[in-house]
Protein backbone atom coordinates (compact mmCIF):
# COMPACT_ATOMS: atom_id res chain seq x y z
CA UNK A 1 0.00 0.00 0.00
CA UNK A 2 1.35 3.43 -0.91
CA UNK A 3 1.52 5.86 1.97
CA UNK A 4 0.02 9.30 1.57
CA UNK A 5 2.29 12.32 1.14
CA UNK A 6 1.98 13.18 4.83
CA UNK A 7 3.03 9.67 5.88
CA UNK A 8 -0.37 8.95 7.32
CA UNK A 9 -0.40 11.90 9.72
CA UNK A 10 -3.78 13.54 10.10
CA UNK A 11 -3.89 17.31 9.74
CA UNK A 12 -5.99 19.40 12.11
CA UNK A 13 -6.19 22.87 13.56
CA UNK A 14 -5.29 23.59 17.15
CA UNK A 15 -8.16 22.92 19.48
CA UNK A 16 -8.97 23.61 23.13
CA UNK A 17 -7.10 20.51 24.26
CA UNK A 18 -3.86 21.46 22.44
CA UNK A 19 -1.37 23.47 24.50
CA UNK A 20 1.66 24.90 22.68
CA UNK A 21 2.05 27.82 25.02
CA UNK A 22 2.13 31.42 23.78
CA UNK A 23 2.41 31.54 19.98
CA UNK A 24 2.47 35.29 19.29
CA UNK A 25 5.05 37.99 19.90
CA UNK A 26 5.20 41.60 18.67
CA UNK A 27 6.39 40.58 15.22
CA UNK A 28 9.35 41.83 13.25
CA UNK A 29 8.58 45.50 13.90
CA UNK A 30 7.70 45.84 17.58
CA UNK A 31 8.41 49.57 17.76
CA UNK A 32 6.70 51.57 14.99
CA UNK A 33 5.68 51.09 11.36
CA UNK A 34 6.37 53.68 8.67
CA UNK A 35 4.70 53.71 5.26
CA UNK A 36 6.03 55.38 2.11
CA UNK A 37 4.06 56.21 -1.03
CA UNK A 38 6.66 56.26 -3.82
CA UNK A 39 6.59 57.26 -7.44
CA UNK A 40 6.14 54.26 -9.72
CA UNK A 41 9.53 55.09 -11.27
CA UNK A 42 11.40 55.44 -7.95
CA UNK A 43 14.61 53.36 -7.51
CA UNK A 44 16.55 54.96 -4.62
CA UNK A 45 14.32 55.53 -1.62
CA UNK A 46 13.67 51.95 -0.56
CA UNK A 47 17.37 51.13 -0.17
CA UNK A 48 17.98 54.41 1.64
CA UNK A 49 15.15 53.86 4.11
CA UNK A 50 16.28 50.32 4.91
CA UNK A 51 19.80 51.66 5.45
CA UNK A 52 18.71 54.45 7.78
CA UNK A 53 15.99 52.61 9.70
CA UNK A 54 16.71 51.72 13.35
CA UNK A 55 16.21 48.14 14.55
CA UNK A 56 12.64 47.19 15.37
CA UNK A 57 11.08 49.87 13.13
CA UNK A 58 9.27 48.66 10.01
CA UNK A 59 9.41 50.39 6.65
CA UNK A 60 6.69 49.55 4.13
CA UNK A 61 6.33 50.76 0.55
CA UNK A 62 3.70 51.26 -2.11
CA UNK A 63 3.70 53.13 -5.42
CA UNK A 64 1.49 55.67 -7.14
CA UNK A 65 1.43 55.82 -10.92
CA UNK A 66 3.52 58.33 -12.85
CA UNK A 67 5.26 58.29 -16.22
CA UNK A 68 9.06 58.53 -16.44
CA UNK A 69 8.72 62.29 -16.64
CA UNK A 70 9.01 64.73 -13.76
CA UNK A 71 7.18 67.87 -14.81
CA UNK A 72 4.65 70.14 -13.14
CA UNK A 73 1.94 68.50 -15.25
CA UNK A 74 2.86 64.90 -14.46
CA UNK A 75 3.28 65.59 -10.75
CA UNK A 76 -0.05 67.40 -10.56
CA UNK A 77 -1.81 64.35 -11.98
CA UNK A 78 -0.31 62.01 -9.40
CA UNK A 79 -2.63 63.26 -6.69
CA UNK A 80 -5.35 61.16 -8.31
CA UNK A 81 -3.65 57.92 -7.20
CA UNK A 82 -2.37 58.79 -3.71
CA UNK A 83 -5.38 57.59 -1.72
CA UNK A 84 -5.52 54.26 -3.55
CA UNK A 85 -1.81 53.68 -3.06
CA UNK A 86 -2.00 54.60 0.63
CA UNK A 87 -4.84 52.12 1.16
CA UNK A 88 -2.56 49.21 0.19
CA UNK A 89 -0.19 49.81 3.12
CA UNK A 90 -0.98 47.56 6.11
CA UNK A 91 -4.78 47.65 5.83
CA UNK A 92 -4.96 46.06 9.30
CA UNK A 93 -4.57 49.61 10.63
CA UNK A 94 -1.18 49.09 12.27
CA UNK A 95 0.64 51.78 10.27
CA UNK A 96 1.86 54.62 12.51
CA UNK A 97 3.09 57.23 10.01
CA UNK A 98 2.59 57.56 6.25
CA UNK A 99 4.50 59.90 3.96
CA UNK A 100 4.36 60.87 0.30
CA UNK A 101 7.97 60.29 -0.71
CA UNK A 102 8.40 62.84 -3.49
CA UNK A 103 9.86 66.29 -2.82
CA UNK A 104 8.77 67.92 -6.06
CA UNK A 105 5.40 66.16 -6.11
CA UNK A 106 4.49 67.24 -2.60
CA UNK A 107 5.25 70.90 -3.28
CA UNK A 108 3.49 70.91 -6.66
CA UNK A 109 0.36 69.23 -5.23
CA UNK A 110 0.59 71.06 -1.90
CA UNK A 111 0.97 69.60 1.58
CA UNK A 112 -2.66 69.97 2.67
CA UNK A 113 -3.98 68.12 -0.38
CA UNK A 114 -1.35 65.40 0.03
CA UNK A 115 -2.28 64.91 3.68
CA UNK A 116 -5.96 64.67 2.83
CA UNK A 117 -5.39 62.02 0.16
CA UNK A 118 -3.07 59.95 2.36
CA UNK A 119 -5.59 60.09 5.20
CA UNK A 120 -8.30 58.68 2.94
CA UNK A 121 -6.21 55.58 2.35
CA UNK A 122 -4.59 55.25 5.79
CA UNK A 123 -6.95 56.99 8.23
CA UNK A 124 -5.21 55.76 11.36
CA UNK A 125 -1.71 56.99 10.49
CA UNK A 126 -0.06 60.37 10.97
CA UNK A 127 0.63 62.02 7.62
CA UNK A 128 3.62 63.84 6.19
CA UNK A 129 5.25 64.58 2.85
CA UNK A 130 8.80 64.95 1.71
CA UNK A 131 8.67 68.73 1.40
CA UNK A 132 7.14 68.85 4.92
CA UNK A 133 10.07 66.81 6.22
CA UNK A 134 12.58 69.14 4.57
CA UNK A 135 10.95 72.29 5.96
CA UNK A 136 10.90 70.84 9.48
CA UNK A 137 14.51 69.69 9.15
CA UNK A 138 15.74 73.12 8.06
CA UNK A 139 13.78 74.74 10.90
CA UNK A 140 15.20 72.47 13.60
CA UNK A 141 18.70 73.21 12.28
CA UNK A 142 18.05 76.94 12.58
CA UNK A 143 18.54 77.60 8.87
CA UNK A 144 16.94 80.71 7.40
CA UNK A 145 18.99 81.32 4.23
CA UNK A 146 19.17 78.21 2.08
CA UNK A 147 21.05 77.29 -1.09
CA UNK A 148 19.31 74.60 -3.14
CA UNK A 149 20.71 71.94 -5.47
CA UNK A 150 18.30 69.85 -7.55
CA UNK A 151 18.14 67.57 -10.59
CA UNK A 152 14.92 69.25 -11.79
CA UNK A 153 13.73 71.26 -14.72
CA UNK A 154 13.66 75.03 -14.20
CA UNK A 155 9.84 75.03 -13.95
CA UNK A 156 10.07 72.84 -10.84
CA UNK A 157 13.03 74.75 -9.40
CA UNK A 158 10.97 77.95 -9.57
CA UNK A 159 8.03 76.25 -7.85
CA UNK A 160 10.29 74.90 -5.11
CA UNK A 161 11.95 78.26 -4.42
CA UNK A 162 8.57 80.00 -4.20
CA UNK A 163 7.11 77.28 -1.96
CA UNK A 164 10.04 77.46 0.47
CA UNK A 165 10.00 81.26 0.52
CA UNK A 166 6.31 81.21 1.41
CA UNK A 167 7.22 78.86 4.26
CA UNK A 168 9.57 81.52 5.65
CA UNK A 169 12.95 80.66 4.14
CA UNK A 170 15.17 82.85 1.99
CA UNK A 171 16.49 81.00 -1.06
CA UNK A 172 19.82 82.62 -1.83
CA UNK A 173 20.65 80.31 -4.75
CA UNK A 174 19.19 77.37 -6.63
CA UNK A 175 20.72 75.28 -9.39
CA UNK A 176 19.22 72.29 -11.19
CA UNK A 177 20.59 69.70 -13.61
CA UNK A 178 17.61 70.23 -15.95
CA UNK A 179 16.70 66.53 -15.99
CA UNK A 180 13.18 65.42 -16.81
CA UNK A 181 13.33 61.63 -16.53
CA UNK A 182 13.31 59.99 -13.12
CA UNK A 183 15.37 57.18 -14.66
CA UNK A 184 18.13 59.75 -15.27
CA UNK A 185 17.92 61.26 -11.80
CA UNK A 186 18.66 57.93 -10.14
CA UNK A 187 21.84 57.60 -12.25
CA UNK A 188 23.46 60.89 -11.12
CA UNK A 189 26.79 59.98 -9.53
CA UNK A 190 27.21 60.80 -5.84
CA UNK A 191 30.42 62.71 -6.58
CA UNK A 192 28.51 64.82 -9.11
CA UNK A 193 25.87 65.54 -6.45
CA UNK A 194 28.63 66.70 -4.12
CA UNK A 195 30.09 68.99 -6.80
CA UNK A 196 26.66 70.48 -7.49
CA UNK A 197 26.11 71.15 -3.78
CA UNK A 198 29.49 72.86 -3.48
CA UNK A 199 28.79 74.93 -6.59
CA UNK A 200 25.45 76.18 -5.33
CA UNK A 201 26.65 76.96 -1.79
CA UNK A 202 27.04 80.61 -0.81
CA UNK A 203 29.06 82.06 2.09
CA UNK A 204 25.89 83.58 3.58
CA UNK A 205 23.81 80.39 3.28
CA UNK A 206 22.94 78.82 6.63
CA UNK A 207 22.44 75.41 5.01
CA UNK A 208 22.54 73.61 1.68
CA UNK A 209 19.48 71.62 0.64
CA UNK A 210 19.86 68.81 -1.92
CA UNK A 211 16.37 68.16 -3.26
CA UNK A 212 14.93 64.91 -4.67
CA UNK A 213 14.47 61.42 -3.26
CA UNK A 214 15.88 59.87 -6.44
CA UNK A 215 19.35 61.33 -5.84
CA UNK A 216 21.89 59.27 -3.90
CA UNK A 217 22.60 62.23 -1.65
CA UNK A 218 22.87 60.36 1.63
CA UNK A 219 26.12 58.86 0.32
CA UNK A 220 27.81 62.28 0.43
CA UNK A 221 25.95 64.33 3.05
CA UNK A 222 28.36 63.65 5.92
CA UNK A 223 31.48 64.55 3.93
CA UNK A 224 29.77 67.62 2.47
CA UNK A 225 28.96 68.98 5.93
CA UNK A 226 32.57 68.60 6.95
CA UNK A 227 33.78 70.32 3.78
CA UNK A 228 31.27 73.17 3.77
CA UNK A 229 31.19 73.69 7.53
CA UNK A 230 27.41 73.97 7.65
CA UNK A 231 24.33 71.71 7.74
CA UNK A 232 23.41 69.83 4.59
CA UNK A 233 19.85 68.58 4.33
CA UNK A 234 18.91 66.08 1.64
CA UNK A 235 15.49 64.68 0.91
CA UNK A 236 15.82 61.09 2.10
CA UNK A 237 17.76 61.95 5.24
CA UNK A 238 15.09 64.52 6.16
CA UNK A 239 12.25 62.10 5.42
CA UNK A 240 13.54 59.34 7.67
CA UNK A 241 14.28 61.83 10.46
CA UNK A 242 10.83 63.38 10.23
CA UNK A 243 8.92 60.11 10.09
CA UNK A 244 10.85 58.62 13.00
CA UNK A 245 10.22 61.68 15.14
CA UNK A 246 6.52 61.74 14.21
CA UNK A 247 6.37 58.10 15.30
CA UNK A 248 8.03 58.95 18.62
CA UNK A 249 11.31 57.21 17.77
CA UNK A 250 14.22 59.30 19.05
CA UNK A 251 17.19 57.17 17.93
CA UNK A 252 20.26 59.12 16.81
CA UNK A 253 21.84 57.83 13.59
CA UNK A 254 25.48 58.60 12.83
CA UNK A 255 27.18 58.96 9.48
CA UNK A 256 24.47 60.87 7.58
CA UNK A 257 24.79 64.44 8.76
CA UNK A 258 24.02 66.39 11.89
CA UNK A 259 20.22 66.25 11.43
CA UNK A 260 20.01 62.51 12.16
CA UNK A 261 22.94 62.56 14.54
CA UNK A 262 22.00 65.51 16.76
CA UNK A 263 18.25 66.06 16.42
Amino acid sequence: MTKSANNGASAHSLGENDDLGEIFDAGMHPREKLGFVLLATEQTIEENMFRLCPPGVGVHFTRAYNPDSITVESLTRQVEDLARAASTLLPDGSLDVIGYACTSGSLVIGEDRVFAELAKGAPGARTTSLISSVLRALSVLGAKRVAGATPYLDEINAREATYMERAGFEICAVRGLNLEKDSDMIRVRPDAIARLAQFVDRPDADAVFISCGALRSIDVVEALEQKLGKPVVCSNQAMMWDMLRLAGVEDRIKGYGRLLRDH
